[in-house]
């Protein structure tokens, strides 16, 4: 009977757990991670009391939403690649990461605040996600005339973004919409023997080229 109870009440505290956690995802969509906390608790149809029993501290809520927000950013790229072409897959999970970036209104200044609960969370998103990138980047490769890894990629998205506004981010989605749509290879027209040309696309130079012009040099 006992261990029924305690685990009834461990299966209660999850459910408050994860309500509200998808609670403050909507909502600091909406008024930024230094929302009430009453309008998350109210939100999530629990007390304030029980908000402070899962999360003391707002470091902590802001802390649990985006490392779960981080996790489901980095495992949709396999879901993303199981379900679409390569290049495809990858230009969505930027798509994603950016979703993911303009929706956590002033937690960029909340990581930087020097609060000891954000310390890992700046080292974790990249670490997490990086691979994720690596993945869809190697699976793309035959789309992609540019050599880039998956660290210089994400540097540059990282800098395109920094110094966007949330309350004006398509200037910026359509910043990184041109540096993702560059690095694609552009096909071929046929051929007048009918068979595929190797030539790269115009404008862009070929590994070939590059070779040749560091021999030159």
């Amino acid at each position: 009977m006992t261990e029924g109870l305690d685990n009834a009440l461990r299966a209660d505290a999850r459910r408050n757990y994860d309500t509200l956690i998808d609670a403050a995802r909507a909502v600091f969509a909406v008024s930024g991670v230094d929302a009430p906390i009453k309008e998350i608790a109210d939100r999530a149809g629990v007390g304030v009391g029980t908000f402070y029993r899962r999360f003391p501290k707002r470091s902590n809520l802001i802390v649990a939403v985006f490392r779960r927000e981080v996790d489901e950013c980095a495992h949709a790229g396999a879901i993303l690649a199981a379900e679409h072409e390569p290049f495809d897959a990858l230009r969505r999970w930027i798509g994603r990461l950016l979703d993911l970036i303009v929706t956590k209104r002033g937690l960029a200044a909340a990581l930087h605040s020097g609060e000891p609960a954000y310390a890992e969370l700046r080292d974790d998103f990249e670490a997490r996600l990086v691979p994720s990138l690596d993945d869809l980047l190697e699976r793309a490769s035959a789309d992609i005339h540019a050599d880039i890894s998956a660290a210089e990629l994400w540097s540059a998205v990282a800098r395109l973004c920094a110094p966007a506004s949330v309350d004006d981010f398509d200037p910026t989605r359509r910043m990184v919409d041109l540096l993702i749509n560059g690095l694609r290879v552009e096909p071929s027209p046929p051929s007048p023997t009918g068979k595929k040309s190797l030539d790269p696309a115009p404008g862009t130079i070929s590994k070939r080229d590059r070779v040749e012009d560091r021999y030159r040099s």
